[in-house]
């Protein structure tokens, strides 16, 4: 047992603190406002759902709401915006020497299996799904998520141009390829939403499958041989 008296031997690994009961109330507090969010812009529309609504439901003045989110906006994509870290984390520790397209790939499949476990440390996983879906079929929110993907491809085309020893301003090649790849998942994942299955499961399935066409799609002629 180590004591005020007794130092830690070299390499012994201390437990982090646990939280103070104030730092836990407010965690309860942003982990409440946040799933009630979404659950009602899910419900109701994301446009009929006011600040005060979701401030309502939890119990709490809007004052209190924007002690933890500046903007409804904001906490409708604080759960995708730690998606989107996780992802280019996992792109920044794929192996050198690994091809662009490939290192991204990698790094999505790595957070497909992982993401699951972060996201529920905040909100249901099966909410986060539905909610995606919900920004598919609203212009603002749509409109915001596009934004913010072009923001997180200009980081991952930086990334990309790191690890090949590259100026991403002066060489195009990283924002090629992360467009084409960013180009493709937006593309399943839209096609993902109008479809009946909404788990992760197919969402994954879909992406792979529509990756597994690039290299093909960009090499070959589309053009079907004619037939007399």
């Amino acid at each position: 047992m180590t004591t005020a008296d007794t130092p830690v031997a070299a390499g012994d690994v201390q437990a982090a603190p646990r939280p103070g009961l104030r730092e836990r109330k407010k965690r309860h507090t942003r982990e409440t406002l946040l799933r009630l969010a979404l659950e009602l812009f899910t419900e109701r529309g994301y446009e009929e759902t006011t600040v005060d609504d979701v401030a309502a439901a939890a119990e709490v003045s809007q004052r209190t709401f924007f002690r933890y989110f500046a903007s409804k906006e904001e906490a409708a994509f604080h759960v995708s915006r730690l998606a989107e870290a996780h992802f280019a984390g996992a792109v920044r520790r794929r192996p050198p020497g690994e091809a662009p397209l490939d290192a991204l790939r990698g790094a999505l499949e790595e957070s497909w299996d992982t993401i699951g476990e972060a996201v529920e440390e905040l909100v249901p996983l099966e909410l986060h799904l539905r909610f995606r879906r919900v920004i598919e079929s609203t212009p603002a929110l749509l409109a915001a998520d596009l934004r913010r993907a072009a923001e997180l491809e200009e980081e991952l085309a930086r990334v990309v141009a790191a690890r090949e020893g590259l100026d991403p301003d002066e060489d195009p090649r990283p924002r090629v390829a992360v467009a084409v790849f960013g180009a493709v998942v937006r593309v399943t994942e839209r096609i993902w939403s109008e479809r009946d299955e909404a788990g992760l499961a197919a969402l994954r399935a879909l992406t792979v499958s529509y990756l597994d066409q690039v290299g093909p799609a960009l090499a070959g002629t589309w053009r079907q041989p004619r037939t007399t």
